[in-house]
């Protein structure tokens, strides 16, 4: 599609709907920018406007009616009146990703999935870095847009891969986005506030497949590999508990097909047995695009893991703790639970995402005590307070001084909320860093 010339609307001016009003502009498009928030950072206004980008704030006017094609920025929602008119008048509506994928030039590899998705992208990033030129982008918290146009890639580039990180926001309104490789890691209950049910929300993560060469997914998730069957559709999967691929998980290693080469899980910096099934997908990929066996074991092997997500950053007088913050469903924090053989104290809430926290009991034999704090302790106090201990807490740094109190030699303090964190933070690194910054302290 030929963009220049074209009357773009954006709608939304996040991150994502900034840099796409700047790639637009770049491409010579005509750009109005809107979004229903008055209290915009007046920088980012300014810096639109000195490129000829028109702005309004405080509404979503009918002026976006005139656009050829319409950009909707990931967090917008699709029940809004202004999308609801534009879908009346059949305009274009594509999301930020399929636009900066329609302008640029380089092969891409899309993962998604409701928990791991940041992990693996990164570590794909880490072992294709080994040989290749390569960058990463999506919800990874970098806007398609922003690497698109900070680095040229509409015209000839040097980049042989861009790894996207796509959640299910992103994939909304995108169906043309070339990808060479995609992957599906996982699916549990999310934002259910957004869809209407689990199908409309697992439906849209399958986008991910369409337009793509190769496929992979996850043979271990049971609603996944069902789908697949039925779907009778040409992919490939990976395991933890089947020897399948080129690489397989067996007696705490990693080895390959060939048993040439093996990599003890105790040598690796990323912990969890949930992180073994990621680094097994991005040593697939890997392969796939040709990186030597050898230097994707190395840049596993160096691979330091990323902070909030189960990360061990503290041990003192026999306690361990980690910081977890980045788990905002319950899927998130059995897995973390799953990959503990201590007996654990845990912190739960937040804002919750889901009604029922019960499934956390599947490892009730190794919870000590749960602490629960914030919007969601009544909620998560329901659902576990007949078979395991539960005391509740307003304030999370109350909650986490309790845990403190609690904690006992060979126990593990966990932050693994099951919740979004915006009842008392504005994002989960907030929630992460106050959390080890109250642990950092009392060690001290």
């Amino acid at each position: 599609m030929k963009f220049e010339g074209k009357k773009i609307g954006i709608i939304g001016l996040g991150k994502s709907g900034y840099w796409a009003s700047k790639l637009a502009k770049s491409i010579d498009c005509n750009v109005f920018a809107s979004d229903s928030n008055s209290n915009l950072d007046l920088s980012i206004i300014d810096d639109l406007k000195n490129i000829g980008v028109e702005v309004e704030t405080g509404e979503h006017s009918n002026r976006l009616l005139d656009s050829d094609i319409i950009i909707k920025s990931p967090g917008i929602s699709n029940d809004i009146e202004i999308l609801k008119k534009l879908e009346k008048s059949n305009t274009q509506i594509v999301s930020e990703i399929e636009f900066a994928g329609m302008i640029s030039n380089v092969n891409n590899i899309c993962i998604t999935g409701t928990n791991g998705k940041t992990t693996t992208v990164s570590l794909i990033t880490k072992i294709l870095s080994e040989e290749l030129n390569v960058l990463k982008s999506g919800n990874i918290g970098i806007p398609f847009s922003q690497i698109v146009f900070e680095h040229k890639l509409y015209k000839d580039n040097d980049i042989d891969y861009c790894i996207l990180e796509l959640s299910s926001f992103q994939l909304e309104h995108c169906s043309h986005l070339k990808k060479e490789i995609s992957a599906f890691i996982n699916i549990s209950t999310d934002h259910m506030d957004r869809y209407d049910n689990f199908d409309d929300y697992f439906n849209t993560k399958l986008k991910v497949f369409e337009n793509s060469k190769h496929c992979f997914f996850n043979n271990d998730d049971k609603i996944l590999r069902e789908r697949m069957i039925k779907s009778k559709s040409n992919k490939e999967s990976f395991s933890t508990k089947k020897e399948i691929g080129n690489f397989f998980f067996k007696e705490n290693k990693i080895f390959t097909n060939d048993l040439r080469l093996s990599l003890n899980v105790d040598e690796i910096s990323l912990k969890g047995v949930h992180n073994i099934s990621n680094i097994i997908l991005a040593a697939e990929v890997a392969i796939k695009v040709g990186i030597k066996k050898e230097n994707i074991f190395k840049a596993i092997k160096n691979f330091n893991g990323l902070e909030h997500r189960f990360e061990f950053f503290k041990s003192s007088k026999g306690v361990d703790y980690i910081n977890d913050s980045k788990s905002t469903n319950v899927n998130s924090t059995v897995k973390a639970l799953e990959s503990i053989t201590k007996n654990v104290i845990l912190i739960l809430g937040g804002t919750p995402k889901e009604s029922n926290f019960s499934e956390i009991l599947l490892h009730k034999s190794k919870i000590l005590k749960v602490i629960v704090y914030g919007e969601a302790r009544n909620l998560i106090y329901d659902s576990l307070s007949e078979e395991v201990k539960v005391f509740k807490i307003e304030k999370f740094e109350d909650a986490v001084h309790l845990a403190i109190k609690s904690s006992m030699k060979d126990s593990i303090i966990l932050l693994s909320p099951a919740c979004a964190s915006f009842d008392q933070f504005n994002n989960y690194e907030e929630r992460g860093y106050k959390y080890k910054d109250i642990i950092e302290r009392y060690c001290a």
